[in-house]
């Protein structure tokens, strides 16, 4: 847990120090988003040891660069925030239910990143 801690940080403190500019992403870095966001939601759920997390998020972000990982990372986290946005902090119940939905939606199904999709900023 330690690691994805100090990952985070790391990674705000990297897409803060950007330059402002317009963001393009490619269906690569969309479709390895929207899998991330399924790893995410699978370890936010108690599924996965670190292991499996560090195994599925490699998988996840492939041979990207560090740069592509960091928006790749950035975009799956806002991906669990719109899930559990306007839950409060003691509903753990309801913000559960929503990311078990999410990880046994299609969206999180195997061979469901074969999408091509792209999104301009």
């Amino acid at each position: 847990m330690k690691f994805r801690n100090v990952f985070l940080l790391s990674l705000v403190a990297a897409v803060l120090s950007l330059p402002a500019q317009a963001l393009t992403l490619s269906s690569v870095e969309l479709n390895a988003a929207a899998h991330l966001g399924c790893v995410l939601a699978d370890d936010a759920l108690g599924y996965l040891n670190e292991e499996q997390f560090n195994s599925r998020f490699d998988e996840a972000v492939g041979d990207l660069s560090d740069e592509q990982v960091d928006v790749i990372y950035a975009k799956a986290l806002g991906y669990i925030d719109g899930l559990l946005f306007g839950v409060s902090p003691g509903n753990a119940d309801i913000a559960n239910q929503r990311l078990e939905a999410y990880s046994n939606s299609g969206s999180c199904a195997y061979g469901a990143q074969a999408v091509s999709r792209t999104v301009s900023l």
